[in-house]
């Protein structure tokens, strides 16, 4: 089954082996969708129970299978036993506020002494630098651990090293086969690390060094002889949780392990600032991965877009009542801002980018677009268009940008390519996204080398622009069972997508606006029954005319499903991802 949608997308049902299906049914005593769903997500019967109730305990490994974890542990140690000051560098994105979190919350807990420091994105740029590095030392430290960043931090490292300041380097993106000269630099995607965890962001890292340094001050007594409790550390699951989420690593095997705890941690509310946030997004319902993901990390981010970089760091590390209030009603009001500074340039930047449809990769250059916010607009024009996007802003000769890219095109290791080549001046990131700076005049080079590499690495995937669905459903089978079915292989996100269904033959009875951009409408079958569906953000785009007051035609109609809480009563609501013409009302 194919269809072709009003927006331009394919449609594509998944195949399954029927066979495996009544399999896992048989053997499990689960549902024939529940099963289904297991197997096109190719889990074998023998890792069944894990996947649909993952422990941690069972599949955490040695920390000390990642490179330079042992030296890292050992060195610490010691600063910690002669009572010397840690200084923390840390990114100012979700994952890079999360991890110093972390750290500050552990050595709060084990009262080790620290100060941090979390970078401007206009005054310092991104990731350590002499400059910023100044700054910390200057804090009198007495070493550096940077977090979501650093792997390629030679300049600023070497810096500190020559005022015998030592950097630790817990990080997660595309590295160089060249490293700095750190006493210990842990990252996953190094050369020469065998732990095959790649997957992990920067705070997964963070909290298994701190499962490794917690190991051995227990080994030699130090909690009982400094009469302090050990630290809970699965209590921190909660950060874990929110930065695996919010930087879109796959949720799958540890990944999917820490998100599932780390939701039961964060239900508890135990992370004051966490709990602000929350409460300030009204979210009164049990939290999910897509809360995470679209509610809470965007109000962190917001700080470190408008100038605000250490406010996230602050409220996810806040111990007392008042501190987190404040703060989280500021990265409120920032994400607010933010919204209204995007809403100004996306439909510039939309412009922009139709005059180059014809490019499979859009590299988008304007001076004055807002430099807080051009990772964010990267996303929405990559999820636009489907296209690997840069957008690129600055005043002066020297740029900055931000890349957002499509599955099977990594961009972290082509801006690594770009950096041998002199391309670029600097800059890093992961499969999904980096960032950079670039002078003017070398736009066209890298467009070019971009569009290249995409048309060599992308034919032979055959790429395209699809949406692949896991099974057709009916209105009746929209029932609270069958959400609570689909929760037992939560959490979703990259690698663990929200299962896709499709709806057939069914048409617009009635639909309003809700906030100025996006779409409820009530949706029927021949035979008279009904669904909710909404449309996020639909406003603006192709699926509008059709969802609104449009009842001559029949639809098919894609989405996934959530559980709506409203008055003390729940309902299934169908969210909309896309829609194709059925045919006519006779």
């Amino acid at each position: 089954m194919n269809y072709s949608s009003v927006t331009g997308k394919n449609w594509e049902l998944k195949e399954v082996d029927n066979k495996k299906v009544l399999q896992l049914t048989e053997q499990f005593s689960i549902s024939y969708i529940l099963s289904k769903l297991l197997a096109l997500r190719k889990i074998k019967p023998e890792k069944v129970e894990s996947f649909l109730n993952p422990k941690i305990k069972n599949i955490i490994p040695n920390p000390n299978i990642l490179k330079d974890m042992d030296i890292a542990v050992s060195y610490i140690l010691n600063i910690i036993l002669e009572n010397k000051t840690i200084g923390i560098f840390g990114d100012y994105d979700v994952d890079g506020a999360s991890a110093t979190a972390l750290l500050i919350n552990f050595f709060k807990k084990i009262n080790q002494r620290y100060t941090f420091f979390i970078p401007d994105r206009e005054k310092d740029g991104y990731g350590p630098s002499i400059n910023s590095f100044d700054k910390l030392i200057k804090k009198k430290i007495d070493t550096i651990i940077t977090v979501d960043c650093g792997s390629t931090s030679y300049d600023a490292i070497d810096f500190a090293k020559n005022k015998c300041i030592e950097t630790i380097v817990l990080d997660h993106h595309q590295i160089d086969v060249k490293l700095p000269k750190a006493k210990a630099l842990i990252n996953p995607s190094r050369i020469d690390d065998v732990s095959n965890l790649d997957n992990l962001c920067a705070t997964s890292i963070t909290f298994l060094f701190l499962i490794a340094l917690n190991k051995s001050l227990k080994e030699i007594n130090w909690y009982n002889k400094n009469q302090i409790s050990e630290p809970d550390l699965f209590a921190f699951l909660d950060l874990v949780a929110l930065a695996t989420v919010c930087d879109v690593v796959p949720l799958v095997d540890l990944n999917r392990a820490f998100v599932k705890q780390g939701l039961r941690v964060i239900e508890k509310r135990m992370n004051l600032g966490l709990k602000k946030l929350i409460d300030n997004s009204e979210i009164f319902t049990k939290i999910t991965s897509y809360d995470l993901g679209f509610l809470i990390g965007p109000k962190i981010n917001a700080g470190g877009r408008l100038g605000f970089s250490s406010y996230g760091s602050k409220l996810l590390s806040a111990d007392d009542e008042s501190t987190a209030e404040i703060l989280s009603i500021k990265l409120n009001q920032l994400n607010e801002k933010r919204k209204k500074i995007e809403k100004i340039h996306l439909d510039e930047i939309f412009l922009e980018a139709e005059k180059h449809k014809k490019d499979p990769v859009l590299v988008l250059y304007k001076p004055d677009w807002h430099e807080g916010i051009i990772g964010i607009i990267a996303s929405r024009i990559k999820d636009k268009c489907y296209k690997p996007t840069i957008i690129i802003t600055g005043l002066k000769n020297t740029l900055k940008a931000s890349a957002r890219s499509v599955f099977g095109f990594n961009i972290g290791s082509l801006i690594q390519i770009c950096l041998k080549k002199k391309i670029i001046l600097k800059g890093g990131g992961h499969k999904m996204a980096a960032g950079f700076i670039i002078e003017k005049d070398k736009i066209p080079i890298l467009r070019n080398y971009l569009i290249d590499s995409f048309n060599k690495v992308m034919i032979e995937k055959n790429f395209e622009n699809k949406i692949f669905i896991d099974s057709k459903i009916t209105c009746t089978s929209l029932t609270e069972n069958f959400y609570d079915e689909l929760e037992s292989i939560s959490p979703f996100g990259h690698g663990n997508n929200n299962p896709c269904f499709i709806l057939e033959n069914v048409r617009n009875i009635k639909s309003n606006i809700i906030k100025n951009k996006h779409i409820r409408t009530i949706l029927g079958t021949k035979d008279g029954n009904k669904v909710t569906g909404i449309c996020f953000n639909a406003l603006g785009t192709e699926l509008e005319s059709h969802l609104l007051g449009n009842k001559k035609n029949y639809y098919n109609i894609v989405g996934n499903l959530s559980l709506n809480h409203w008055k003390g009563k729940k309902k299934i609501d169908f969210i909309i991802k896309d829609i194709a013409i059925n045919q006519k009302v006779s």
